[in-house]
This record gives structure tokens, C-alpha cells and sequence, in this order.
């Protein structure tokens, strides 16, 4: 038996099937785009975190902090269970390793290093700010009385309309350079601020390499990849250092006129280039090592001290490495395995260093763990690059050196490479 369904129910119903029919294609065609949800729950907070719905790909920060411990808000902060990007970013803190919120993201674990930090000469600019102040009479000598910001004893750097208008022109073209500025955007510039100016690392365009999808590979202002390391390459340094330099009858920045190169270059020669600016003057080791192979960490983070320039900072001498003609330079033996020479060679994954090595300190006591005795010879490796290099001495040697002369210009009247012809 067959039913008719009336005419003008018929005219009820095949449009409903039709318009369900699109409605569930709609559907589907929207489940079919649509990302699927990550969510994974740090054992440091307990809480379920969608981040990676978008970022599925990026790098973990460092080995020490696994995101399966620390997820993406305990640093961040934001929202971890919105899907929309606003919603997910409100209240996000983009680096947490900036001055002003570090012992806020941070502190938990590494309140010293903040500490140290905000602390240091390329935090508080005081050295510059004290030279420009008393050679335009503002004060007597070069003790530090002023710092970018407020920190300690030393007053913000604020200069007013009765200062000498250098002052002036100083304060807004020249503070520019401390680690909690913003960097010029710009080519070779590219960095971040804060601790991470260091320990994250830019290439000269300012692109990002990595693996996150979310983050644009073909816009300039974000690092190589989303990733803190100890190997700190010189090219990260020059990212504040060794670009040009600053007029002082105009107070303003005044770049390198070589860079960039007339053509490209690589390995040695570009080393050699970009250390060497035209006015500069260096050694062998001077190019061919990192910066961090010869300068520590009290040096560059800072002793806790607020040095009033950078010379009462920077305590690293040729001898400190290479000895003197009378004495050899100072050594320890590694003796425990959470001693501080063990603990920073870990966290270097191109330094292998064993209890029982015997290391060269310096004369704060502060280990120089890439610089091990083997045999007889000591053997320098790179910080960088993993490259080890025999390190020669002064005693013993024809060196003519006076023991008491040990500025690196005095070590430059013999064993200066003059950039026209310092090639491999």
C-alpha cells in the first residue's frame, strides 16, 4: 500500500530535508577545518592548557624547563583555555624574562640572576651617564649617581631643560643601548630585552626559524626560535656591541660604514669582519673566540655591585688565561658534582667537564669550566661552537711582556692581526 503525503505537507517537508541537509554539510565542512584541540596539564600548575591548539611545533624554552612541567602560563600568563587568539593572549606577557616582570616570572628559581642583573653596568647604563654628566660639569668626577632606572643608591637618569643641551640630546639619542631598551628595528639590531637579550638569540634579519606555525617567518622582530641557550654566539653580542659609535658633538649614533658588507661572507673572514670594526684593533683569540669565552658570567650578568663604569666590571686580563712570564694562571680541581664549574657546564650542551678535572679560575675564584687541563696542554673550548683550542703560556715562552703591563693594548703591540689581511 502506498501513501501519498499531501500536497501541502510535502511542501513542508522536502524543504526541511533539504535545509538539514545543508545544515549538516555546513557542519561537517566546519568540522573539517576547524584545528583539533590540544590540551596538556603542566605538573607545575595542575591546570589544562589549550596553547598548543595554535603552537603546536614550538620549541621547548630550554631542557630545564620541559613544557610538560611548566606548560606555557606559569611564563606567559593569558588565558589557557581560550581557542580564540584575543581572548588567549589578554594579559599575556610576551617576555617574561624582561627586568620590569622577571622576578615576577622567574624569581622563583633564579631571584639572584634577576638580582645580579638589574644590578649590572648594561643594565644601568651609569658608567656613560657619569662621563657625560662630568665632562659637561654636572658633577665632579666619575662616581655613578645615576642609572637608567632607579635601582640602589643611583637615582633615575631624568636630565631637565637647565641641563647643557648635550645632556639633553644624550638622554634622548644615547639610551639605547642598555639591555631593557628597545632595540632599533633595523637589520643586525634585532634582540630582545632583559635577560633574554643573551640567552635568546636573533639572526641579523630578525626572522624566526622555528617550528611554530603561528609566529611569521617572513616578518622581522622575532628570534631564530623560541629557545634560551648558554652557547651564546659573538653574533648575538653585536647585536648591541661593536655596530658603531657615538658622536659626542651631536649625541647620536653614528652606525659602522662597512656593514653591511659590499659582498657576503662566511666562517673566518665574516668573524673577522664583524669584530673588526675600521677604528678597532684585536687579537687572534679575539676574533676567532666567542665573547663569552673569555668574558664570565660576573662580568657580563654582574657581581651584584653597582660599578660606576665599565672597567671596574670587567676584570678578564690576557693573564688571566694566558699567566705571566713569572707566574702561571690560577687553577682548580673540580670536585664536586653540584659545584658551580659543574653545574654551568651542564647547562652548556657543547662543554664536557667530569669531577676531577682540574679547570683555570680566575682571580675572583670564578671558574672558567670550558678551560681544562689534558696532559700537559690546556685546552680551551668554545662555549659557542664546541671548538677546542690549545691554549699557549706566557712562562716559558720569548714572550717580551712586562708582568705588570697587562691591558689587552699592550699584548696588541705584538700580536695585533690587521683586518686587510687576518684571513684563514
Amino acid at each position: 500500500m502506498t501513501t501519498r503525503i499531501p500536497f501541502k505537507l510535502g511542501e513542508i517537508i522536502v524543504p526541511l530535508l533539504l535545509f538539514m541537509g545543508f545544515g549538516l554539510m555546513v557542519a561537517g565542512f566546519m568540522l573539517l577545518s576547524q584545528k583539533p584541540v590540544f590540551e596538556i596539564t603542566p605538573t607545575r600548575t595542575g591546570q589544562v592548557e589549550r596553547c598548543l591548539t595554535c603552537h603546536n611545533g614550538i620549541e621547548p624554552i630550554s631542557a630545564s624547563h620541559p613544557t610538560e612541567e611548566f606548560g606555557c602560563i606559569s611564563c606567559h600568563g593569558g588565558d589557557g583555555l581560550a581557542l580564540d587568539s584575543d581572548a588567549a593572549h589578554t594579559d599575556m606577557v610576551r617576555n617574561p624574562a624582561a627586568l620590569d616582570v622577571a622576578q615576577q616570572y622567574c624569581g622563583e628559581c633564579h631571584s639572584a640572576q634577576v638580582y645580579l642583573v638589574q644590578h649590572s653596568i648594561m643594565t644601568t647604563y651609569s658608567g656613560a651617564i657619569s662621563l657625560v654628566r662630568r665632562a659637561f660639569g654636572l658633577q665632579p668626577d666619575g662616581t655613578a649617581q645615576y642609572a637608567v632606572h632607579e635601582v640602589g643608591d643611583l637615582q633615575a637618569f631624568l636630565p631637565t631643560s637647565t641641563d647643557p643641551q648635550a645632556v639633553q640630546d644624550f638622554a634622548t639619542n644615547c639610551l639605547t643601548c642598555h639591555i631593557d631598551a628597545e632595540p632599533q628595528q633595523a637589520d643586525y639590531y634585532h634582540r630582545s630585552t632583559g635577560c633574554s637579550s643573551c640567552h635568546v638569540l636573533y639572526n641579523e634579519e630578525g626572522l624566526y626559524q622555528g617550528g611554530d606555525p603561528a609566529i611569521p617567518k617572513d616578518v622581522a622582530g622575532y628570534p631564530q626560535q623560541h629557545t634560551f641557550t648558554t652557547a651564546i654566539p659573538y653574533t648575538q653580542c653585536n647585536h648591541c656591541h661593536n655596530r658603531g659609535n657615538y658622536d659626542l658633538r651631536t649625541m647620536t649614533f653614528v652606525p659602522r660604514p662597512d656593514i653591511p658588507p659590499d659582498e657576503p661572507l662566511s666562517g673566518d673572514l665574516k668573524r673577522v669582519h664583524d669584530y673588526y670594526q675600521p677604528i678597532g684593533s684585536f687579537t687572534r683569540c679575539e676574533w676567532e673566540l666567542d665573547c663569552i669565552d673569555c668574558h664570565t658570567s660576573l662580568e657580563i650578568m654582574g657581581d651584584g655591585v653597582l660599578h660606576n663604569n665599565r672597567s671596574e666590571a670587567q676584570y678578564t686580563q690576557c693573564l688571566t688565561c694566558h699567566g705571566t712570564l713569572t707566574s702561571a694562571p690560577l687553577e682548580q680541581i673540580v670536585q664536586f658534582e653540584n659545584e658551580v664549574a659543574m653545574t654551568r657546564a651542564n647547562l652548556n650542551p657543547l662543554v664536557n667537564l667530569r669531577v676531577g678535572d682540574t679547570i683555570l679560575v680566575t682571580n675572583r675564584s670564578e671558574p672558567l669550566y670550558n678551560i681544562r687541563k689534558v696532559g700537559d696542554q690546556w685546552v680551551l673550548t668554545g662555549k659557542a661552537t664546541g671548538t677546542t683550542y690549545n691554549l699557549p703560556l706566557a712562562q716559558g715562552s720569548t714572550c717580551q711582556q712586562n708582568p705588570e703591563e697587562q691591558a689587552s693594548s699592550y699584548c696588541h703591540e705584538c700580536h695585533t692581526y690587521d683586518r686587510g689581511v687576518a684571513t684563514p
